[in-house]
């Protein structure tokens, strides 16, 4: 590698370079990954014999397994750089959809929804560490660009999983996927980022703040990541359930989520540079609401699909400008503030989709989805914030 890309340049760089191709390729594996999992989770409940409320304490399993590993990635960023750490947790991500289709039991389920879970939220942490060390050494924000790439892969592994699921089976689908996600990895592998250790990032998470304003923007991301979660996690079973869809339609909810999130995210820095942080965001959430309400009500898969759509074009943005205004917080490191709101966004992500499966277990999940735009209008309450994330880039999933 040539030893340029290891110190920022003194003029921005070009528009694509190899570390640029590198990390938007770590996020497409990310969420590829996730994706594929998206259309097998009804298969695994089956299999398993789980009920609604079984499967979300299983779904607890892979938020706990995340909120576990992400801290310990970052103290190993700390240590040894991203780069090292973002290749060992990739690698570790990839035979964890084969050890899922395989699990005989309730027990080596958890434990492989435990590890994927955790690996796939160190490897979050470990990409987005390089990205914005890639961002420096290009003088040039992509980190919403990356975040659509993840998008993208979230979409290529649920919109063709149904489909692939119906043609090759469960286990054909998982090693299709084993094998186009270590595609990714390898061709990423020998032009990642070599970023620097960094031994002071820890310090700045000791104190914890206290001052509302990152609690305020940290419940904005929490409520703005807890349909996301529903989407991923629930999305399918609703449709097949409540639906009475296909296998093929039930996965393109989360395809069509995915969709519409990527093409918003890839146009997001064009948006907020017209609009403004505020618009954006309530103009977002009002599309996330609506979107959650038609997916509710909806008298059939397709119509509730395209609720799903509309959704992701509302939480494509809302994320990230909360994740840039916690960066942009007067008189608070960014460090701090971004460690409070990213900690609190992926919690809602993470862990609630477990409490979803307990309410549905009694009421079915249409009067989840119902529910789920009451929690966004506490964002539409508190849009003003948004304001600070004027002029900074930001991401989040």
């Amino acid at each position: 590698m040539d030893s340029h890309v290891n110190a920022p340049p003194r003029v921005r760089s070009g528009f694509i370079t190899r570390t640029r191709t590198a990390v938007s390729l770590l996020f497409l594996m990310n969420g590829f990954v996730v994706g594929c999992w998206a259309p097998k989770i009804p298969d695994f409940a089956e299999r398993l014999g789980l009920t609604k409320f079984q499967l979300g304490l299983m779904i607890l399993v892979f938020g706990v397994g995340s909120l576990v590993m992400m801290p310990i990635a970052g103290a190993q960023i700390a240590r040894h750089g991203s780069r090292v750490v973002v290749r060992a947790t990739a690698v570790c991500v990839l035979p964890l959809l084969l050890a899922l289709t395989l699990a005989p039991n309730v027990i080596t389920g958890a434990i492989a929804l435990f590890l994927f879970g955790g690996f796939i939220g160190a490897m979050d942490v470990a990409m987005n560490a390089n990205a914005v060390s890639v961002e420096k050494s290009m003088r040039r924000a992509i980190m919403s660009s990356c975040h659509a790439f993840w998008s993208l892969g979230g979409l290529i592994g649920s919109g063709l999983g149904g489909v692939v699921i119906a043609k090759l089976g469960i286990l054909g689908h998982a090693q299709l996927a084993t094998v186009l996600a270590a595609i990714f990895l390898a061709i990423a592998w020998p032009m990642m980022l070599a970023d620097p250790p960094h031994p002071d990032a820890k310090k700045e998470k000791t104190k914890l703040p206290m001052v509302p304003l990152p609690w305020l923007l940290g419940l904005m991301a929490l409520f703005s990541m807890v349909p996301e979660g529903a989407v991923l996690d629930w999305g399918a079973l609703y449709l097949r359930q409540e639906m009475d869809a296909s296998i093929a339609l039930s996965g393109l909810g989360f395809a069509a989520f995915s969709a519409t999130m990527a093409i918003m995210r890839f146009a997001g820095d064009l948006v907020r540079d017209r609009l403004g942080g505020v618009k954006t965001l309530r103009i977002c959430t009002l599309f996330a609401i609506a979107g959650m309400l038609l997916a509710s009500l909806a008298p059939d898969a397709e119509i509730a699909i395209l609720g799903f759509a509309l959704c992701g074009i509302g939480i494509s943005n809302m994320v990230p400008i909360a994740f840039s205004a916690a960066g942009n917080i007067p008189g608070l490191k960014p460090g701090i503030g971004i460690s409070v709101v990213t900690t609190m966004g992926y919690s809602g992500m993470l862990v609630a989709p477990s409490v979803i499966g307990f309410v549905a277990e009694h009421s079915g999940f249409a009067v989840v989805f119902m529910a789920l735009p009451v929690l966004l209008l506490f964002v539409l309450m508190f849009s003003k914030l948004a304001h600070y994330a004027d002029g900074v880039s930001g991401g989040g999933h």
